[in-house]
C-alpha cells in the first residue's frame, strides 16, 4: 500500500529472522535483558494451512500515549517489527512490554491482504483484534496468522459544503502525520477527488480521510474509529466508499518561539484512543479543523527541544484536553 509504510514494518526484519530460527514455547525464559520481551507467531494461508514467508507485521500498542510517539512522516504503528522467515516463523524481539495489537502487511507475496490479527484469523477493525500481553523475558505466543486474499476499495472525496471534489486528500487506514516534502504513504485523490486503496484483507475496515482546511473524519463522518462506517471488502472484488468532509469547528492559536523548525506542525490526537485526529502546519500560527463534540489533547512539534504539549505538559498523559464546541476555539503555545 506505501513504500513509507513498507519500510516501517520492515525495519526488525533481520533480527527477527535470527531469532525464528530458535522455536520458543508459549512463555519461556529467555536469555539477555529482561527489561523487554518476544513475540512469537506462525503465518499461513487461512485456506489451505501452508506457511507464507516475508510476510510483515508491526507490533501497535493499546496505550494511547504510546501510540501517540509518532512525529513527521510517521504512522501510527508502534515501533516493533518483523517478517516471517520461510517456515512462516514470525519473531519479534527486545518488545517493550505492554499490550499489543497485530496489523499484517502482506505486500510480499502477491495476492494476500492486509489484517488485524484476530483469535481465530483476520479483522480489519483494530478493536477487534486480539491484545497479546508482553512481559520482560518472556517470549509470548501471538495466535496464528491466517492469511486470505485481498480486495480493494474505491471512492470519491467531496467537500460537504459545496460538493466538489477534494483532490490530495489522504485516504487511509492507519493514520500518519504527513511529511509536506514526501507524498509516498499511501492513497490520495486525484483531481477528481477519485481514490484506490489495494491489498485490504476481506473484512469490514474503518477508514480515515484528511484534508487540508477540511476536518478530519472516518467513514460515515464520524470523529471516532469506533463509531465509523465501515467498508465490507470481499477478495477479488471492488468496494465502494465515498466520503464527503465538513469544514469542521476551527481551533487555531498563536506559536511564540525562537526559532520555529522547518515543517513544524501542531498534532491533534483523540483524547481516549491517542487515534491522530488533525495535523496543521505551522506558520505565525496555525489553523485545525476539528469535529464539535471531539475531546482531543495537541502537541506542537514546533522547536529544535522536545515536543510541547497543552498546557506545557510533556507527554500525552499529562497534556490538557480541549473540547471542541461549535464556536472557534484558541490555544496558544509558547516555547520561548
Amino acid at each position: 500500500m506505501s513504500r513509507a509504510l513498507l519500510r516501517h514494518l520492515t525495519a526488525n526484519v533481520t533480527a527477527g529472522l535470527l531469532v525464528a530460527t530458535a522455536a520458543a514455547p508459549a512463555v519461556a525464559r529467555t536469555p539477555g535483558p529482561v527489561s523487554t520481551g518476544t513475540v512469537r507467531t506462525v503465518v499461513r494461508d487461512a485456506a489451505t494451512g501452508a506457511p507464507v514467508p516475508r510476510v510483515c507485521a508491526a507490533l501497535v500498542p493499546v496505550d494511547a500515549a504510546a501510540l501517540t510517539a509518532v512525529t513527521l512522516g510517521e504512522d501510527q504503528l508502534g515501533r516493533g517489527g518483523g517478517c516471517s522467515d520461510d517456515q512462516g516463523v514470525l519473531v519479534t524481539s527486545e518488545v517493550v512490554p505492554g499490550g499489543y495489537r497485530l496489523l499484517i502487511n502482506a505486500i510480499y507475496p502477491p495476492g494476500y491482504g492486509w489484517q488485524w490479527v484476530g483469535r481465530h484469523g483476520g479483522t480489519g477493525e483494530r478493536e477487534r483484534a486480539h491484545v497479546v500481553q508482553v512481559r520482560s523475558g518472556t517470549v509470548t505466543s501471538a495466535p496464528t496468522v491466517r492469511l486470505d486474499p485481498a480486495g480493494t476499495v474505491v471512492g470519491v472525496v467531496t467537500d460537504a459544503a459545496t460538493g466538489a471534489p477534494v483532490p490530495r486528500a489522504r485516504v487511509m487506514v492507519v493514520p500518519y502525520v504527513p511529511d509536506p516534502k514526501n507524498d509516498d504513504h499511501g492513497p490520495m485523490t486525484d483531481e477528481e477527488g477519485r481514490y484506490t486503496i489495494t491489498g485490504l484483507g476481506p473484512y469490514h475496515w474503518p477508514v480515515q480521510f484528511a484534508a487540508d482546511g477540511l476536518a478530519t473524519v472516518w467513514s460515515g463522518g464520524t470523529a471516532t474509529r469506533a463509531q465509523a462506517r465501515t467498508v465490507r471488502v470481499r477478495a477479488g472484488q471492488i468496494a465502494t466508499l465515498n466520503q464527503a468532509l465538513p469544514a469542521g469547528t476551527p481551533l487555531t492559536g498563536a506559536v511564540r518561539v525562537d526559532e520555529l523548525i522547518t515543517y513544524a506542525q501542531v498534532v491533534a490526537f483523540d483524547a481516549a484512543t491517542g487515534d491522530l485526529t488533525g495535523v496543521a502546519e505551522v506558520g505565525d500560527g496555525y489553523t485545525l479543523r476539528l469535529l464539535p463534540g471531539q475531546r482531543v489533547r495537541l502537541r506542537c512539534d514546533c522547536a529544535y527541544t522536545p515536543p510541547v504539549w497543552h498546557r506545557d505538559a510533556t507527554s500525552f498523559d499529562s497534556a490538557t484536553t480541549v473540547r471542541v464546541g461549535r464556536t472557534p476555539a484558541v490555544v496558544d503555545f509558547d516555547l520561548r
